[in-house]
């Protein structure tokens, strides 16, 4: 009688789901190696810091980058004022839409925020279907119900 396996090669050791090695490394502990390049790289921030800042007030642009880029991060979107129409049917998607594509087309909005509202509708759009559906099943299994 054959004997269930995770890998034909282990012979019936481990039983589906086991951890081929049960004794490994503790959760949440690292590798002495990373642990010293860790302490090295704590020893050596305060000296680089210094360095970059002085490049920077120097004139090196790079270094001027590096420093801002921490002190004030870039923003990864913007406020965005866009009147669409209410979106209160699946049908009314399409209007939404080429209000987006208007936007996008006059330069109002870039393709990457386009894109985004896009996407955003058309989640509206499947609540809104599912949400019809689910009210559509609900009224056909109470007809049903009654028969």
């Amino acid at each position: 009688m054959a004997t269930e396996t995770t890998n034909p090669k282990q012979a019936g050791r481990w039983r589906p789901g086991q951890s081929g090695n049960p004794s490994g490394r503790p959760a949440g502990s690292r590798h002495a190696a990373h642990v010293a390049l860790d302490g090295i790289g704590l020893a050596g921030a305060a000296d680089a810091l210094r360095a970059v800042v002085a490049a920077a007030k120097n004139g090196d642009m790079r270094a001027a980058e590096i420093l801002l880029r921490r002190a004030w991060p870039e923003r990864r979107g913007r406020p965005i004022t866009l009147r669409l129409p209410p979106l209160e049917t699946a049908a009314d998607g399409v209007t939404a839409m080429a209000t987006v594509i208007a936007a996008m087309g006059d330069g109002t909005l870039s393709a990457t925020e386009a894109s985004g509202i896009a996407g955003v509708l058309e989640l509206h759009r499947r609540a809104i279907e599912t949400a019809d559906l689910e009210r559509r099943l609900r009224a056909l299994e109470a007809t049903h119900a009654h028969d």
